[in-house]
């Protein structure tokens, strides 16, 4: 703790072996995030510029990896920092910031995914209703949803998080996590994990009942129809049951890896904690990018006029 100016700093000392593997580490990482940006700005830009995919399916696969751009922001830039520091350390403001940031773009992205799942069921399953239940302003009003109430939600436990008074200065992990945050403070902090506990269920619970119930009622439509349609209908829902799956599996690895990081060995809470940042920011635009074949039609005419140019 900075006593002269006032200013609480965190060590983070999740770091496995960082001296000796320091410049291996900000090489591999800093792969990653270039290639997370690489990846999902191409995406986006087939989207954005291209008018024919302005539809509802395509505006949320763009707002989908938009979020997974801001969150990968939020983590990688001072991770990198981190490895080619002396002292990896980081103040309390802008760990609280960090950790309500993370929280705040994993909500929204179960709600991105369930508004994507919605999308599905009523183009499937109520097609003559489709331009009336999901209209553009309806989509915009579906993305301020998604952004927002998380938002209002993770809010509050950084208000709650900021009354903590804090006794400890360690964090046993790489970045900030609230609930470890919340850990190093002095007095009780049970009303403050349950409220944690709330945002949890309420962001994942919903959208995850949603989803599921979505796609069961598709499959129970796609069966009952030609082996044509339910060809059509699995392949523009199968990618996005990949991503809800992988972003599912790692987010619950990353609530495992902050509450039983003091049960499990250090290496595998590290590995745990980042699996949330790397597969699914790596993962979503290699599938709407590979499977949406309006995408990759609109990916190889961008790549095949410029290896014509390069020719010729």
């Amino acid at each position: 703790m900075d006593y002269s100016r006032n200013v609480t700093y965190f060590t983070l000392e999740g770091h496995i072996e960082l001296e000796k593997y320091r410049y291996v580490y900000f090489i591999i990482t800093l792969i990653v995030y270039l290639l997370i940006i690489f990846l999902n700005f191409v995406v986006i830009y087939v989207i954005f510029t291209n008018k024919c995919l302005h539809e509802p399916m395509y505006i949320f696969i763009a707002a989908l990896l938009c979020n997974t751009l801001l969150g990968s922001t939020v983590l990688y830039p001072k991770l990198l920092i981190d490895f080619l520091s002396e002292t990896q350390v980081v103040s309390y403001e802008a760990c609280t910031f960090q950790s309500c940031s993370i929280y705040t773009i994993m909500s929204s992205e179960f709600m991105l995914i369930s508004a994507m799942a919605y999308d599905r069921y009523v183009s499937i399953c109520k097609p003559f209703q489709y331009a009336t239940l999901v209209k553009i302003s309806t989509v915009k009003k579906i993305l301020f949803c998604c952004w927002f109430l998380p938002t209002c939600e993770n809010g509050i436990a950084l208000i709650l998080t900021h009354q903590i008074k804090t006794c400890k200065f360690k964090l046993n992990r790489i970045y900030c996590n609230n609930y470890v945050v919340m850990k190093l403070g002095c007095g009780d902090i049970s009303v403050r994990s349950s409220y944690g506990v709330f945002v949890i269920i309420v962001s994942v619970c919903p959208p995850v009942v949603f989803i599921v119930f979505s796609y069961m009622k598709i499959l129970a439509i796609s069966f009952k129809n030609s082996p044509n349609f339910r060809n059509k209908a699995l392949r523009t829902c199968l990618p996005h049951i990949f991503v809800f799956i992988s972003f599912t599996v790692t987010s619950c690895f990353e609530v495992i890896s902050s509450r039983l990081e003091s049960n499990i060995p250090q290496i595998i809470a590290m590995i745990l904690s980042v699996e949330n940042f790397v597969i699914p920011p790596l993962l979503n635009p290699v599938i709407y990018g590979l499977k949406v074949q309006e995408i990759l039609n609109r990916i190889k005419i961008i790549f095949w006029k410029r290896k014509t140019k390069i020719y010729f």
